[in-house]
């Protein structure tokens, strides 16, 4: 697989009849922002003719608005200069400070310990749930502009997400059987090869059988489907699928699909129906996105794709705010029109999608609509998960905001209920 990043993705570009302009712009925003594209993505899924408003390309490439413009403005007076490396690796690692590369307090109340060691590569917000990041998987094979998880990307080794050890792993589900479903995410866990995969999966179907589903969060299906399709490692991943559910584990892939483009080839169709023919089920999900999939008509013709396929619809998340959310951020009461407007046009099959959903820090949020409260106007919303098992399915409202584009914006209707955050409580 050929991969381009750096000045080999300022060379596809300029091969590709990017003008010079925007060669220097994607150079000064890939220097706080990783990007990497792979052949699959340059040559099956973007339409070169459209860039760069062309969805894939937007999705995948750098655009000068994802940095604020001070930030944009520094690093280009720098790279027109002839900065050292040092000053520019300097100058970046503070900008991506400045753009909240964790958010949610994941680094502060979501990593567990053992021991009294803490075992960063493990979050561990909602009980029955663990996210894993496996240090093997914390790469991608493209990335997206949008993905609230850069952080994993750069040079920052403090920002990483990374478990080691295995037997770390192991040794925390025994102590708490309350978790029954595991999620491998990065990154990206197919990034690893099948034999790296099963040293994490294995142990998880002998030593812990409280673990009853087994989860792995992936882009591959989307920008490289030849993980599942091609040569002995993808057979050898297939059985490992099979072996899973012979042992009685549900196995999710939870796939990424961000665009309908990106359910459209042979090969991702090929590997969908491989994955499902052993057993295991794939679960799309993506957020809802400004210059890429912001129109009903994507979400609603995406959606009946992944049903004809037998795919299940899963979330519409909203952006995180993080990284370059300022330019792919939406407005929460537009998201609620688009997702209105898409589940419209499609059969109760593909309604199993569920959204606006904020994965804030205090839990999954999802907002259901708007509402008249005391003759105020107000957002209605609920947990569908939450850090506070109590607080999940229990209707809350927030004033209603046509600008506020992330629950941390949302202010309580003016009669005195309060938002619930990490600490304080649902009114």
């Amino acid at each position: 697989m050929k991969h381009y990043a750096n000045e080999r993705l300022a060379q596809l570009a300029r091969d590709r009849g990017m003008p010079d302009e925007y060669v220097r712009d994607l150079r000064v925003v890939s220097s706080v922002l990783p990007f990497k594209v792979n052949e699959y993505v340059a040559d099956e899924l973007i339409d070169w003719s459209a860039a760069p408003d062309d969805p894939i390309f937007r999705l995948t490439f750098p655009h000068r608005d994802m940095l604020p413009a001070e930030v944009f403005d520094r690093m280009a007076a720098l790279l027109d200069a002839g900065a050292s490396r040092s000053e520019l690796r300097a100058t970046a690692t503070a900008a991506q400070l400045e753009l909240n590369p964790h958010p949610g307090g994941q680094l502060e109340s979501n990593v567990p310990t053992l021991d009294g060691r803490r075992l960063d590569g493990l979050q561990h917000k909602y009980a029955e749930t663990l996210l894993v990041f496996p240090s093997q998987g914390q790469t991608c094979h493209s990335y997206c502009g949008y993905c609230f998880r850069w952080a994993q990307f750069v040079s920052q080794e403090e920002l990483r997400q990374a478990l080691r050890d295995p037997a770390d792993l192991t040794g925390y589900l025994t102590r708490h059987p309350e978790v029954t479903d595991v999620l491998f995410t990065g990154g990206d866990p197919m990034i690893m090869r099948t034999e790296v995969v099963r040293r994490w999966v294995e142990p998880l179907l002998t030593a812990t059988p409280t673990v009853r589903t087994l989860r792995f969060g992936t882009k591959a299906l989307s920008y490289w489907p030849a993980r599942f399709t091609q040569g002995p490692d993808a057979d050898d991943l297939l059985r490992l699928f099979e072996e899973c559910v012979a042992r009685d584990r549900h196995v999710a892939v939870m796939a990424h699909f961000s665009h309908p483009r990106e359910l459209e080839t042979n090969q991702v169709r090929e590997a969908i129906a491989r994955i499902r023919a052993t057993g295991a089920e794939v679960r799309a999900q993506a957020p809802l996105v400004a210059h890429v999939n912001d129109d009903p008509d994507a979400w609603s013709r995406m959606w009946q794709l992944q049903v004809e396929l037998g795919v299940v619809p899963y979330y519409m998340f909203v952006e995180r705010d993080t990284g370059a959310s300022s330019y792919f951020g939406i407005p929460l009461a537009r998201a609620l029109d688009i997702y209105r407007e898409a589940v419209q046009q499609v059969s109760g099959l593909a309604r199993t999608a569920r959204g606006p959903v904020m994965s804030a820090a205090p839990g999954k949020v999802m907002l259901h609509g708007t509402t008249e409260v005391a003759g105020e106007k107000a957002f209605v919303l609920s947990f569908l998960q939450a850090r506070r098992p109590d607080w999940v399915g229990r209707p809350f409202f927030a004033a209603y905001d046509e600008h506020a584009q992330w629950y941390d914006e949302l202010k309580p209707v003016s009669f005195g209920t309060t938002l619930p955050t990490n600490g304080g409580e649902q009114g």
